[in-house]
């Protein structure tokens, strides 16, 4: 069993950055592929980053690459999404969340991850 709590949302002008973290707790962080995925009002929850056990590989959604950078710091059980150059269509809840490994066929999607947070607001005014 994994815990994950997210912190860092807010509201920003656009333009604008924004840092958010994930804590994990429970079993050994290192052990898991971790990712953000976010959901704006009304539609779908979208994958946005994700990063493998030891930060070598790291993987973004078209709309946030050369914008957002996904990091971890396993001694910490902590994985990182800087946001730069934010737009109003980046607003929505961010959340993380745990898979036990690595597909390239479905890391993008929600059901192959096995935890998830509870989510952070990321408001970005126009």
């Amino acid at each position: 069993q994994v815990q994950l709590v997210e912190s860092g949302g807010g509201l920003v002008q656009a333009g604008g950055s924004l840092g958010l973290s994930c804590a994990a707790s429970g079993r050994t962080f290192s052990g898991y592929v971790m990712g953000w995925f976010r959901q704006a009002p009304g539609k779908d929850r979208d994958f946005v980053a994700t990063i493998t056990w030891r930060g070598g590989n790291t993987y973004y959604a078209d709309s946030v690459k050369g914008r957002f950078t996904i990091s971890r710091d396993n001694a910490k059980n902590t994985v990182y999404l800087q946001m730069n150059s934010l737009k109003p269509e980046d607003t929505g809840v961010y959340y993380c969340a745990a898979a036990m490994g690595f597909s390239s066929s479905y890391y993008r999607t929600l059901s192959w991850y096995d935890y998830w947070g509870q989510g952070t607001q990321v408001t970005v005014s126009s």
